[in-house]
Order: C-alpha cells, then sequence, then structure tokens
C-alpha cells in the first residue's frame, strides 16, 4: 500500500481511482463496510481503492484540545486501512489554505485533477469546503458533467444502532470493552516503544514499560487490567496506568505496563497492550506511601480478574473483555478526601 502525504506528492499513476473521504477513527466495523463498497466498485472497473484522509482530523483543526481524543494514531490507522485492502491512502494536511478551499475547488483541485476519481462513495451527510456548499448533491451533479459516479455509503449497525467512532468512545470510557470490540472488529489496543524514564516503578519492585503516549490520542484514561502483546508474540497479563501520573507529574501522557511474573529488558521495543478491566480512575495521592499501597492492590485485583477470567488461546475472540467497570474499591488520599476518585497514578 501506498501512503501519499500531500497533493504534490501525488503521480501520474496515482490518477483513476475508486475514493472514499473521512477521519476513519479507529476503522471500525462501519468504516469496514464503506471500504467493502469501494472494493466492490473497484473490482468491476479495474481500479485501486483510496481513501483521503486529513492530519490533524478537521475537528482537531477547529476544535483545538476540545475535539474528541483520537482512538488510533495516524500509524495504526494506516496498518487497519492496509489490512482492509486499501491500495493508497492520500493524507492532506488540514491548515488554512485547505480550510480556505470552495466545495468546487476542493472537488476539482483534488478529486479530479489530484486522483481522477472515476467512483466516490460517501455519506450522504457529507459535507465541505469553506462555503459549505460541499454536499453528496452537489458531488453527485459534478460527477455526471466530470466523469465520475458517486454513491453513499450504506449505514451499518449493531443491536440497531448505526456504528460511529462516537459510539466506541463512549463504551471505552464507560468500561465496556465487550462491546467496544464487537464494533471494532476486534478489541480496542493501545500501542507504542518503550522509553527509558526515572524508573520509579523499579524502587519499589514493580518495574514499569514506559510508552509516551500523543494527547489527541487518550482515548482511556485510568488503571486497567491489561494484556500486553510482546514482538515475539508472547501475550502477558499485567496492570497499567494510562493517564498523565498526577503524583509524579508526566510532560506527556504515558501508557505504563507492569508485565506480571517477567523480567527482561523491553527498552526501544514495540507492545501491543489490550485493556481488558478498569479498574479505577486517576488519583492524585498526597504521599508516595498512598501511591505504592494503592498500586499493589490494583495489581492484587489484576490478577484477581486474570485467574477469574483466563485468556484462552490468545487470540483476539478469545480476549477476557470486561462489560464493565470492576466493584469500585476504596481509594482513599488525602487530596481527594470528600470528593469522586477520578484521576489516577498506577
Amino acid at each position: 500500500m501506498r501512503v501519499i502525504r500531500g497533493l504534490h506528492n501525488l503521480r501520474d499513476a496515482d490518477r483513476g481511482c475508486v475514493a472514499t473521504i473521512g477521519n476513519f477513527d479507529g476503522v471500525h466495523r462501519g468504516h469496514r463496510a464503506i471500504l467493502e463498497q469501494c472494493r466492490e466498485q473497484a473490482a468491476r472497473l479495474g481500479l485501486p481503492v483510496t481513501v483521503v484522509v486529513f492530519e490533524p482530523q478537521p475537528r482537531e483543526f477547529f476544535a483545538g484540545e476540545q475535539a474528541p481524543p483520537r482512538l488510533t494514531r495516524l500509524r495504526d490507522k494506516v496498518a487497519l486501512l492496509s489490512e482492509c485492502g486499501v491500495d493508497r491512502i492520500l493524507c492532506l494536511p488540514f491548515n488554512d489554505a485547505l480550510r480556505r478551499l470552495t466545495a468546487l475547488e476542493f472537488i476539482e483541485r483534488v478529486l479530479v485533477a489530484g486522483l481522477g476519481v472515476r467512483h466516490l462513495v460517501v455519506g450522504d451527510d457529507f459535507r465541505f469546503g469553506c462555503d459549505r456548499r460541499g454536499d453528496f448533491h452537489l458531488l453527485t451533479e459534478v460527477g455526471e458533467s466530470r466523469g465520475f459516479g458517486v454513491e453513499h455509503t450504506r449505514t451499518f449497525t449493531v443491536d440497531g444502532e448505526r456504528v460511529s467512532s462516537t459510539r466506541v468512545r463512549t463504551l471505552l470510557t464507560s468500561g465496556n470493552f465487550a462491546a467496544a470490540a464487537r464494533l471494532l472488529g476486534r478489541p480496542y489496543r493501545v500501542g507504542g516503544r518503550v522509553v527509558p524514564d526515572r524508573q520509579l516503578g523499579r524502587t519499589i519492585g514493580v518495574p514499569t514499560a514506559n510508552l509516551p503516549q500523543p494527547a489527541r490520542s487518550l482515548a482511556l484514561q485510568g488503571v486497567y487490567a491489561v494484556l500486553t502483546e510482546l514482538p515475539n508474540g508472547r501475550c502477558l497479563p499485567g496492570v497499567a496506568n494510562i493517564g498523565w501520573r498526577p503524583t509524579v507529574g508526566s510532560e506527556r501522557p504515558v501508557l505504563e505496563v507492569h508485565l506480571f511474573d517477567f523480567d527482561g529488558d523491553l527498552y526501544g521495543q514495540r507492545l501491543t497492550v489490550f485493556p481488558c478491566a478498569k479498574l479505577r480512575g486517576e488519583v492524585k495521592f498526597a504521599h508516595f506511601d498512598e501511591l505504592k499501597a494503592q498500586i499493589r492492590a490494583d495489581q492484587a485485583r489484576a490478577r484477581a480478574y486474570f485467574l477469574e477470567h483466563p485468556a484462552g488461546d490468545g487470540s483476539d475472540d478469545s480476549l477476557p473483555l470486561a462489560s464493565a467497570p470492576l466493584a469500585r474499591e476504596a481509594v482513599t488520599s488525602d487530596s481527594s478526601a470528600g470528593k469522586p476518585a477520578d484521576h489516577d497514578d498506577g
């Protein structure tokens, strides 16, 4: 699969395709249904499938920190789209220049002159262009005169509701990893490369693998019972904190994983972490001793969870995914007394 960054990197060979446009955040089952439509038309026309995405995503450009967290980084999105049979990804920088394009300018520069689109699959509620004129009807009208067909996406539902990235985020936040996996078509996962840190965990006998996370990709925040896949394919249970580590402080969000009964050097290696059950939210502890005691309690609860819910053969469909957070246990801290424990520091 070829990833094309910006219109200026398009080649003559990239012209002529079946295309779709969107964020494709999470590449969930609804997205996969759209890609299946594209593949059907591509097979009929003998053309490649091209997906147009934006970086940053338009809502991130306009809303900044108020935008919803991403389900997938661009790197992971590219990998998932490749698995779905996409031939090319055109990644357009969403900036002031792109934002100022009218709907007709976008169609002409990106779809016609750029990609030479022969068939386009988009939602019938798709909107684009600074003049807000861009919609399904305009695309159909222009397509008739410029030689490309336009088809609206089929609605994909689970349990009678449309599958969407927003719905997946809501389920993840609520700790319902089992239902989120049904919408995604796979268990939700977080990954990254292990980097050196302050090694505070080692001082209390709880070494952790630290994987920095982009703030925009922080769909989860808290302490979780997790299964972690190592580069060799081995999958180990453990406990992880995802967030800002308020007790010790952090300049950027970190996925911090402690693997049970593991002794080895993971620096520089890329890990894949599957959150299975939420243990608690983030808490800023007044004293480090309180944090140490809570970490021990988190470990015990995660071990108990995996004893009660074994991982089976390690395949995606055998992961022990919870449908709700585990029953709350008391989390005490001088700084959190009298208010809900909604921030943590595993």
